[in-house]
C-alpha cells in the first residue's frame, strides 16, 4: 500500500514538473519575441541621416544679442547636433577690420577648430557670402570673385570641412547666367580640387533657385568636387523689387521638384524652416515629402537645420526643426 502510494505520488510529482515546465516555456517564448520586436522597432526608428546645424539659425543671437560666434560648437552640441555648418558673414566684422589678412583668417581657423575639437563636433562646411558674384557677366569681376573665395577654400581645408557653399549671383538672362556660372565654378573648383574641398551651390535666389537650370550647370561643369546644397526653401526665382533675398516673390519654383532635381549632385542638404503648427509641422514645407525625396536619392549624410522664423525664438525654432526631422523620418520607408 505504502509502495503503491509512493509511486502514485512520485508519478503525480513528475507530471506536475512537466506541466509546469511546459507552461513556463510558453510564458517565456512571447517575452523573447517581444524583445526581438522591440529591438527591430528601435533600429527602424533610427534616422537615415545625421544632424548638423547651420550657423545662420542663430544669426539673431550673434548680430542682435551679442552672442559670441565662436560659441557655435558649444551651443550646437548642447542642442543635440554633431555637425557644424559655419556662415562666413557672421565673422565678417572681425575679419574685415584686418582686411581678411592671412593672420586674421588663421586666427578664425584656429579658434573655430579648437572649439569644435573641444566639444567633439565635426566641421562640415562654410557658407560664403559677400565675396563677389561668381556668375557675373564681367569676366574680370568674375575672376576676382573666384580669387576672393580662395582664402575660404584654404580655411575650410585647414578646419577639416568637406565643402564651401557659394552663391551664383549674376545675370538675369538664363543663357548668359548659365555660361558665366559654369566658368566661375570651373575656375573655383579647379583650385579647390587641390585642397580636397568641394564647391557646392545652394538654391539661394535669382536663377540659382531655378533648380532645373542649376542642375544643367552642374552637368556642364562635370567635376567631382562641384555639387549642390539643396535647400527645402529658397525657391524664389524672381522678386517684385528685383532683389535676391528680400521683398515679395513674383516667381516661385516648385520646391519638391527642385529638391528632386538637385539631389543627384548633393553633397549636403539644408532643412529650411519658418514656422510650425500646433502639431509641430512646418507650415510651408511638407517634411515627410521632402525627406522621402532625399532618401530616394540614396542620400545618408548630414541634414543641416536652418531656422529662419520670426515667431519662435531661434533656440525654440532650432529644436522644433530638429524634432520635426526626427519625427518625419519615422514615416519614411
Amino acid at each position: 500500500m505504502k509502495n503503491r502510494n509512493f509511486m502514485k505520488k512520485s508519478f503525480l510529482l513528475v507530471v506536475s514538473f512537466l506541466i509546469f515546465g511546459v507552461i513556463s516555456c510558453k510564458e517565456k517564448e512571447p517575452k523573447k519575441e517581444l524583445l526581438a520586436t522591440e529591438e527591430i522597432s528601435l533600429v527602424s526608428q533610427e534616422p537615415f541621416f545625421k544632424l548638423s546645424l547651420a550657423q545662420w539659425s542663430m544669426h539673431k543671437m550673434i548680430l542682435e544679442e551679442g552672442a559670441d560666434p565662436y560659441s557655435f560648437a558649444e551651443k550646437a552640441k548642447a542642442w543635440g547636433f554633431s555637425g557644424l555648418e559655419y556662415v562666413s558673414f557672421l565673422y565678417h566684422e572681425e575679419l574685415e577690420k584686418e582686411n581678411f589678412s592671412e593672420d586674421a583668417m588663421a586666427a578664425f581657423v584656429a579658434k573655430s577648430k579648437a572649439e569644435s575639437e573641444k566639444h567633439g563636433m565635426k566641421n562640415l562646411l562654410i557658407m560664403i557670402d559677400g565675396q563677389g558674384d561668381l556668375a557675373t557677366t564681367d569676366a574680370t569681376e568674375r575672376k576676382n570673385a573666384v580669387k576672393n573665395h580662395f582664402k575660404w577654400v584654404d580655411a575650410a581645408a585647414a578646419m577639416g570641412c568637406h565643402s564651401i557653399r557659394v552663391n551664383l549671383a549674376g545675370s538675369s538672362d538664363p543663357e548668359e547666367w548659365s555660361a558665366n556660372a559654369v566658368d566661375g565654378l570651373t575656375q573655383l573648383a579647379s583650385y579647390a580640387k587641390e585642397k580636397n574641398i568641394n564647391i557646392i551651390v545652394e538654391n539661394h535666389g535669382g536663377l540659382s533657385s531655378d533648380a532645373g537650370l542649376l542642375a544643367e550647370v552642374m552637368t556642364k561643369v562635370n567635376m567631382d568636387n562641384c555639387g549642390t546644397l539643396p535647400d527645402f526653401g529658397n525657391f524664389c526665382v524672381r522678386r517684385v523689387d528685383g532683389s535676391y533675398y528680400n521683398g515679395d516673390c513674383a516667381e516661385t519654383y516648385d520646391m519638391y521638384k527642385g529638391v528632386k532635381e538637385l539631389m543627384p549632385f548633393a553633397k549636403g542638404v539644408s532643412a529650411k524652416s519658418y514656422d510650425f503648427d500646433t502639431n509641430g509641422n512646418e507650415t510651408k514645407i511638407d517634411y515627410t515629402k521632402m525627406l522621402k525625396i532625399v532618401k530616394d536619392a540614396s542620400y545618408n549624410g548630414y541634414i543641416g537645420v536652418e531656422f529662419e522664423g520670426d515667431v519662435l525664438s531661434e533656440e525654440d525654432g532650432i529644436m522644433a526643426t530638429k524634432n520635426l526631422l526626427l519625427e518625419a523620418s519615422k514615416n519614411i520607408n
